[in-house]
């Protein structure tokens, strides 16, 4: 609301007066933070696709994006390294993962698929990995729900898969893909939809799918069959299971806050940046 008033000297109202008003405002949010632009969510979502590579709307969780292809432009750089952009999360949050690896760790050394035991790995990346961040890198993160729940080897069904995953839930800082998350980038629904299809179909499917890295990977999925099993992304692009008191590769997967903002256009050569 803008109030005007005349002057206390003014005794009646003048007519037919015109004049300019330049008014300066000087606001917040209610959190207290001065509007800065076009939400990282909403910016990326802008650039939602149907066909080829790209962002497309999830099929299997309403409200949710997930990159898909070969090597769409999800390019992103965090803690001054690069990463990529999986998903868009229905809260504003956007999942990513580590480009390199950090090496071959054990999954857990007591030889138990429960993620949220704590499993050695998870206290390791939620800790020591954690603190090498730096200061605006943790800032940056969102502690967010990982879907830990058991997963049925060879099955045909991904809707059910990711129902399973997400009947288990861990919440914090750090953690791996999933199985589903591997199965939801590939742009090849058709022969590689579901984690019977993949297998089946690997040398197809892994030209498809930028997760696909030619090494051995973690996923945060365990089996529902043996308590000493997880499953893993194997270095031809099957998903089959692995012993957890054994050393796999290891690419670190986090959430970035929904109230960032991004530069750039995901591009290897010009990733978006965190503002």
């Amino acid at each position: 609301t803008v109030k005007v008033e005349y002057l206390s000297s003014v005794s009646e109202q003048p007519t037919n007066t015109t004049s300019t008003l330049t008014v300066d405002l000087d606001y917040s949010q209610a959190t207290g933070t001065t509007p800065s632009g076009e939400s990282a969510a909403d910016k990326l979502i802008a650039t939602a696709v149907t066909t080829g590579e790209g962002l497309y709307s999830d099929a299997y969780e309403e409200g949710r994006y997930v990159y898909k292809g070969a090597n769409p432009n999800n390019y992103i750089k965090f803690n001054g390294e690069e990463w990529r952009i999986m998903s868009v999360e229905t809260d504003g949050t956007l999942k990513i993962r580590r480009n390199e690896s950090l090496g071959s760790m054990v999954w857990d050394t007591s030889g138990s698929n429960n993620w949220a035991r704590p499993a050695t790995l998870n206290t390791y990346l939620n800790n020591d990995y954690y603190n090498t961040l730096s200061s605006d890198a943790q800032n940056q993160i969102q502690s967010h729900n990982f879907g830990i729940g058991f997963v049925t080897n060879n099955n045909t069904d991904l809707a059910g898969q990711i129902a399973s995953e997400n009947g288990t839930i861990w919440t914090g800082n750090i953690g791996l893909m999933s199985a589903s998350d591997y199965l939801r980038a590939n742009t090849n629904v058709e022969q590689c939809g579901n984690l019977n299809l993949n297998n089946t179909n690997n040398e197809k499917c892994k030209i498809t799918n930028y997760l696909f890295s030619g090494a051995d990977q973690w996923t945060i999925s365990a089996y529902a069959n043996f308590v000493s099993n997880v499953f893993h992304i194997n270095p031809f692009g099957g998903i089959d299971l692995y012993t957890v008191d054994y050393d796999n590769v290891v690419w670190p997967v986090l959430h970035l806050k929904s109230d960032i903002t991004l530069s750039g256009e995901g591009t290897k050569e010009n990733p978006y940046m965190i503002s």
